[in-house]
């Protein structure tokens, strides 16, 4: 007993140390938004998406060649339709995020935690619990107080956007958990080949509307160069590796509650950063959506489980490499 004992300090700054790096990817998820309106404009919102995915997609290439190599043609095709999903994430993200406050964007886009369960009820057809249904319905309160700040008068267009974002990213992680392509694909090769969609159709988007990638690299100064740096280093490629090690390290669950308080940092950079002023009733909206997103989370419904994979034709793929228990299929945000 006395050995054990001895051995609470040193588990407990073992666990401290692995939610660490989790919490940071939380942080800089929270940042996002901000940095986002920093080096964009809605003319120039295509333009920046090619640049930061376009400064990714080698490092994670290189990491992720073999398991590329293994994949079916049917993974390919699978990867490349949820990618071009993603890129209308993305694009309804960025541009909404460049058309409304950092921290309305950063708590918008956090109903997607709510609307997730709610759409895995519908299709499951089984009634979510009322505690959720409560939550949910006071997220919906808070995002009218937050978007109409704390009057009567429509959201603001950004602030449609990123709704939008919010609602195809739900479709998306719904599908992805559906799509029985890729259900059991190495995650960091399925992430490669998304993503690399989504940065062709930002290319082709770029060639038809705004400035080229290479106009607006040029016209980057110092610190616009290191926000768009934060954005594929810290945001995307970082925060990618800590969720593949964290989710070995500890528990899906933890690393999930860890995640889920994004929206709180995206809410003290907005404020303390980039001035982002709420009148009272608007602090409020923002508050409900924190604690209804965060409550929502902890009473959704268990997702029913995973059918069986239909054996694949004889010399196929075996099982990958990839940890059942992996981290969520939810994109990463802007």
């Amino acid at each position: 007993m006395p050995a054990s004992l001895s051995d609470l300090p040193k588990r407990s700054s073992s666990s401290v140390l692995r939610d660490l790096p989790v919490l940071l990817v939380a942080v800089v998820w929270g940042s996002s938004f901000l940095a986002v309106q920093r080096v964009a404009e809605p003319g120039t919102v295509v333009a920046m998406l090619v640049l930061r995915f376009g400064l990714v997609l080698p490092l994670l290439g290189a990491v992720a060649w073999r398991a590329l190599r293994r994949l079916s043609r049917a993974e390919w095709f699978g990867g490349a339709a949820l990618g071009l999903v993603l890129s209308g994430i993305f694009l309804l993200e960025t541009y909404g995020a460049v058309h409304t406050s950092a921290t309305n964007a950063g708590l918008i886009i956090s109903l997607a935690m709510v609307l997730t369960p709610l759409g895995e009820s519908a299709l499951g057809r089984t009634a979510p619990p009322k505690a959720f249904l409560v939550a949910a319905g006071l997220a919906v309160l808070g995002v009218a107080l937050l978007t109409g700040d704390g009057g009567l008068r429509p959201p603001a267009l950004g602030d449609l956007l990123v709704l939008g974002a919010a609602l195809v990213r739900t479709a998306y992680v719904l599908a992805m958990a559906r799509t029985r392509a890729v259900r059991d694909t190495d995650m960091l090769a399925i992430t490669w080949v998304q993503l690399a969609v989504a940065t062709g159709v930002f290319a082709v988007v770029a060639l038809l509307a705004g400035p080229a990638p290479w106009t607006v690299a040029r016209s980057y100064g110092a610190d616009q160069w290191a926000w768009l740096l934060h954005l594929s280093l810290f945001c995307t490629l970082f925060a990618f590796f800590v969720q593949m090690w964290a989710v070995r390290a500890t528990s899906p669950s933890r690393v999930s509650l860890l995640l889920g308080t994004e929206p709180l940092w995206a809410a003290v950079f907005g404020i303390t950063v980039a001035g982002n002023r709420m009148g009272p009733l608007a602090l409020l909206g923002g508050v409900l959506v924190l604690v209804a997103t965060e409550w929502g989370r902890r009473t959704a419904p268990a997702p029913a489980p995973a059918p069986e994979p239909v054996p694949g034709p004889a010399g196929g793929e075996g099982p990958n490499e990839t940890d059942a228990t992996g981290p969520s299929p939810e994109p990463t945000p802007v």
